[in-house]
């Protein structure tokens, strides 16, 4: 029997329902989400706490072209000219409902439209959770996502940009070299470029794990540490992570491993394909994704526009795990980044 989760603020009936709902189905996180979504708002989290007038939300869903049911979330400045287009691709252990709420906020407030949603089996979208069977599916469904946006005659014109966070890092990155002519730039918080040596497991191990992937892949049978601990240094701000119910938690599925590390080394096999203007932040004690691999898409990208921002001391987790004024300040950097480099194009 699960242990019942206790939440600061929250009600023992609550608390209970959350902790033990079987979160395998969209329908189940759905209905946790939705009974928890009052209480995730209220957190004493500077994401949360910062408030932005003037922001139109919409959360939706579509049925894609592989017949799944994808939850997806905009946030548009009202009043004002969009500048520009924010795609954002969300981490493995994240979905675009939480943190992620208060980082769009605050780019929507700043003239910018934000679109985002969760992958298929992650947060509120159909589909086994934390299961990735595919990665190059999972980019697929990303990449038509984003492109029915792109194509809205309301944002004909606008400069289009890539957002990617930790394995959002990498579906970004895989995006691009999809579709290497149609975005004006991406924004890589401590990409998923390489995963650190902490959190992979030994090469004896990743054999054996290949072998029984072949017969049972949505096992939860790959060992891991706690990822909050490793990924986020303020220790209330950690704690924090609990109250996004839905995410995903447990032990990685087999199949999902094994996808996570094939991409890695195959984008770590690409990094002088990336061509667009980019801007790479990590920080530099990141014992999740490996800060070293930035260095080298900095360096070995194609791109004649790119910048690299490495945080002294800073943990994974550059945009919710810090101090608050490390957060804002990785935020107003990428704002900065953002204005420079969102010039209206002209249609020919």
């Amino acid at each position: 029997m699960a242990a019942v989760t206790r939440w600061e603020g929250v009600d023992e009936r609550l608390a209970k329902m959350v902790s033990k709902a079987n979160l395998d189905q969209a329908p189940e996180r759905r209905r946790v989400r939705e009974a928890f979504k009052d209480v995730q708002l209220g957190i004493d989290h500077c994401l949360f706490k910062a408030q932005y007038s003037g922001v139109i939300m919409k959360e939706s869903y579509e049925v894609n072209s592989r017949g799944l049911e994808i939850f997806s979330k905009s946030w548009l400045p009202e009043g004002s000219k969009t500048k520009a287009l924010i795609c954002f691709c969300h981490g493995y252990g994240d979905t675009c409902t939480f943190f992620f709420e208060g980082i769009a906020k605050k780019l929507a407030s700043s003239g910018y439209g934000v679109f985002a949603l969760d992958y298929p089996g992650f947060g509120l979208s159909e589909g086994l959770h934390g299961y990735i069977p595919s990665f190059d599916t999972l980019v697929n469904d990303v990449a038509e996502h984003f492109s029915k946006i792109k194509e809205n005659s309301e944002y004909q014109g606008l400069p289009s940009f890539l957002f990617g966070q930790s394995m959002g890092g990498a579906v970004a990155l895989k995006v691009h070299l999809k579709q290497p002519h149609v975005w004006d730039g991406a924004i890589l918080v401590a990409p998923m470029c390489k995963m650190a040596e902490d959190v992979v497991p030994p090469w004896p191990v990743q054999q054996i794990l290949i072998c029984i992937a072949k017969i049972l892949p949505k096992e939860k049978l790959v060992p891991q540490k706690d990822l909050a601990e490793m990924a986020f240094k303020d220790i209330k701000k950690r704690q924090q992570c609990s109250y996004n119910v839905i995410a995903y938690k447990d032990k990685p599925r087999l199949r999902t491993a094994l996808e996570l590390l094939r991409t890695t080394q195959e984008i770590e096999r690409r990094l002088e394909e990336v061509s667009l203007p980019l801007i790479i932040l990590h920080g530099e004690a990141d014992i999740v994704t490996d800060p070293s691999v930035s260095k080298a898409l900095y360096e070995k990208a194609s791109s004649s526009d790119k910048k690299l921002c490495l945080y002294k001391d800073a943990y994974h987790s550059l945009l919710e795990g810090e101090s608050d004024e490390m957060i804002f300040k990785v935020l107003n950097d990428i704002i900065s980044w953002l204005d420079e480099h969102s010039v209206r194009r002209v249609p020919s």
